[in-house]
């Protein structure tokens, strides 16, 4: 009993000393390291507003028409056109594209556009942005007052834009269509480019 009680105290003793340093005459040093993450949140703001910009005029925008990959399929082919805000200062543009179908030579050809969908909402284009609006229509099945012989249609290198602001926009079509049924497009709303 009295051997246990020495071993306990000197084993109470030694961790007095390692604890103070004293034994063996060293000191120990603790290098604790904290780690804090930062997480930043980058906003990106728009100045303008939809009610406040003017609607875009011809001179402002330049566009694109051009088929969709992969998209034909049950006599019907996609397109999607692309206007971009390339002026100095924001506009907008809405609703179903106004357009018309010009051949090779800039001729007006016939031409139907169609809502096919989405709404009437202002779409807001700061400079340098660009918004879509699909379409759908049949490059090869003839209608009614189409040729039923050959291409329905003379084939269309340009849509030209009416913009709401005035003036006009023209869109090289990419590649080059026959738009069958009296120049037959179905457009979507504009919307904005992802």
């Amino acid at each position: 009993m009295a051997g246990r009680r020495a071993a306990a105290g000197l084993a109470v003793a030694g961790a007095a000393l390692t604890a103070t340093g004293c034994l063996g005459g060293g000191t120990k040093t603790v290098t604790v390291t904290h780690t804090r993450t930062v997480t930043t949140t980058r906003t990106v703001t728009t100045t303008g507003s939809v009610s406040g910009a003017k609607p875009c005029d011809g001179t402002q925008l330049t566009a694109t028409f051009a088929q969709v990959p992969g998209s034909a399929g049950a006599g019907q082919i996609a397109y999607t056109l692309t206007v971009r805000n390339s002026s100095a200062s924001p506009c907008s543009v809405r609703g179903t594209p106004r357009a018309t179908l010009l051949g090779a030579n800039g001729t007006p050809l016939p031409t139907q556009v169609r809502a096919a969908g989405g709404g009437n909402r202002p779409i807001l284009l700061p400079p340098g942005a660009s918004a879509v609006a699909p379409a759908r229509f049949s490059p090869d099945i003839a209608g009614a007052g189409d040729s039923q012989t050959g291409a329905c249609q003379p084939v269309a290198h340009t849509l030209q834009l009416t913009a709401d602001g005035g003036g006009v926009t023209e869109a090289p079509i990419r590649p080059p269509t026959s738009v069958c049924q009296r120049g037959t497009l179905n457009f979507e709303a504009f919307g904005y480019a992802r």
